[in-house]
Parts: C-alpha cells; sequence; structure tokens
C-alpha cells in the first residue's frame, strides 16, 4: 500500500494518504477538495551500519559523511 503525499490545489494544505486502488478519489481533509499535485517524496536508500548514524544528523538527501561524502 503506498503513501502518496500530495499539496491540494485551492488551499495549499500538505497531507498523505494510503492509496489502495488507482480508482480511489483523494480529497483534502482540510477543504475537501479533489484538486492536488503529486509530491516527490524524499527517503533514504540504503542500510545503515551503526546506531550512531541512524542518530546523527544527515543531508537533505539523507546521506552521512561516511556513505556520500557531501559533508
Amino acid at each position: 500500500m503506498p503513501i502518496y503525499e500530495y499539496v491540494c490545489d485551492d488551499c495549499k494544505e500538505h497531507y498523505e494518504t494510503i492509496v489502495l486502488s488507482s480508482n480511489q478519489r483523494v480529497e483534502c481533509p482540510k477543504c475537501a477538495s479533489t484538486q492536488h499535485t503529486l509530491q516527490l517524496s524524499v527517503f533514504r536508500a540504503g542500510k545503515s551500519s551503526s546506531a550512531s548514524e541512524m542518530s546523527s544528523p544527515a543531508g537533505a538527501c539523507g546521506c552521512t559523511p561516511r556513505t556520500c561524502g557531501c559533508n
């Protein structure tokens, strides 16, 4: 069950919802509008090798200095 992130085209509310089927009607929880734009989700790919990496601050891409060297 994918979780999609949206922004309402009418009231600009940001929200997310579980979409069970392609014909499911998605409404804004604030104004009930069905006019929305699908947002790109940011996620972290890969597996951390230690608990300290999980609790350390990361860049916007979710990496650490050891995993991609962006810092």
